[in-house]
């Protein structure tokens, strides 16, 4: 019989009638004769509650007792799920990360799965229970509570898939799955069929939110095929794979955006050996995330080193900067909030030359200005100012024909 595991985020068990739907799904795949494992989020809105509160109580939570309080939001709506199911004459049980034999290591709030035992599940499953799992969270070998990080029921989902060895897994969520870009930006973003692992990796770290980039890693690293669908609608989604030899006839999958970026450029630094360790470290030891980094070719034995990071980590990384000026004997520091990240992504772009030069140039006809560029081997990001990202998302989508990417989108026709 075959195995399915499926996820459901916060939206899709927002509230009792979006539970009892997803109760009704979990049952109807069960009775087409599989076997299911249900991940389940916790409520849409509860986990920022639940933060809330932490905060009221204390300005900086113990990590320790946060993933304590932070894991009852996903315990809570798992048992919710079981109950409904059951009531539809099935047979559920909850079981917690713990109890799913997930296990963790010790890093609280960012743990990492280290080993699941799945024992306990496919018991379960043998005796025709429908297993309703918590996600986000598991447990240390010591026994204390871990959670995974934001978007960590993706990573269950998917981990759990691996260890029972699932012959489908299904991420459902409020979207119809993976699009050409952000809908409500791109009118005409059009909901992919496929997209590799890679691509889908570097969306999701471009400011796509619709996967964990954590999960997307873990399934590329054990070949774990997923579907991400609605929870809505019965429509077929969009399959993360590994890349196959066509995909490379799509030369942009998609364009991300992410706001609420800054960027920092540090003047006229020397250009020795050391200097860009002191920088980076100093912004490391304040857990400051880098986004991407230019460096400009020295001149005169000085150079710039130029930086993104969120534009809320700004206030901090400005104060931890302050003392390394004068180490690295820069002249200034340069703060611009109110900046955003564009990216064009695609494996076409390893087989298919002149992408940079069309992206760059329709964004020129357009006025907008690009203050930093940085590449890999299958994307193109930019950073614009903020209030231009909107319509550099329209123009890019526009200008690489993503709105006729449809079915496995071979009609896009590659680059000269």
């Amino acid at each position: 019989m075959r195995l399915i595991v499926q996820k459901y985020g916060g939206t899709s068990v927002g509230t009792p009638e979006r539970i009892r739907k997803a109760a009704e799904r979990i049952v109807q795949t069960q009775r087409e004769g599989a076997r299911v494992v249900a991940v389940i989020s916790a409520m849409a809105g509860e986990t920022d509650n639940l933060i809330r509160l932490a905060h009221e109580m204390s300005p900086q939570p113990d990590a320790r007792e946060m993933d304590v309080l932070l894991a009852t939001g996903e315990r809570a709506a798992c048992a919710l799920t079981a109950m409904a199911v059951n009531e539809l004459g099935a047979k559920a049980v909850s079981l917690s990360g713990a109890d799913a034999g997930i296990l963790t290591d010790r890093a609280h709030t960012r743990a990492r799965i280290a080993n699941i035992s799945a024992r306990q599940i496919n018991d379960l499953l043998g005796e025709d229970y429908i297993v309703i799992v918590a996600g986000f969270q598991g447990q240390t070998p010591e026994g204390e509570t871990t959670t995974l990080g934001r978007g960590g029921s993706d990573l269950t989902a998917i981990a759990l898939a691996g260890a029972l060895n699932a012959d489908s897994c299904q991420i459902y969520t409020d979207v119809d799955g993976v699009f050409t870009c952000d809908p409500r930006v791109v009118g005409d973003a059009t909901k992919m069929t496929e997209i590799a692992y890679d691509e889908l990796l570097e969306m999701a770290g471009s400011g796509s939110k619709v996967m964990q980039s954590r999960a997307v890693e873990f399934a590329k690293k054990f070949g774990i095929e997923f579907e991400v669908r609605s929870s809505f609608t019965g429509a077929p989604g969009t399959i993360a794979k590994e890349e196959t030899a066509n995909m490379e006839d799509v030369v942009i999958r998609g364009v991300s955006i992410e706001r609420k970026q800054a960027k920092l450029t540090v003047d006229d630094v020397g250009d020795v050996p050391g200097v860009a360790a002191r920088i980076f470290s100093a912004i490391a030891a304040g857990n400051i995330v880098v986004d991407m980094i230019v460096q400009s070719v020295g001149k005169h034995g000085s150079t710039d080193i130029s930086f993104t990071i969120h534009e809320n980590d700004l206030p901090s990384a400005e104060k931890l900067l302050q003392p390394v000026m004068k180490q690295v004997k820069a002249s200034g520091l340069v703060a611009s909030p109110h900046v955003a990240k564009l990216s064009v992504v695609g494996i076409g772009m390893r087989s298919h030359s002149g992408v940079a030069s069309r992206l760059f140039e329709c964004l020129g006809r357009a006025g907008i200005n690009i203050q930093l560029i940085s590449t890999s081997e299958i994307k193109i990001a930019v950073i614009i100012d903020e209030k231009d990202v909107d319509l550099a998302a329209q123009i890019t989508h526009k200008e690489f024909g993503l709105a006729s990417l449809v079915a496995n989108a071979a009609a896009m026709q590659p680059l000269p």
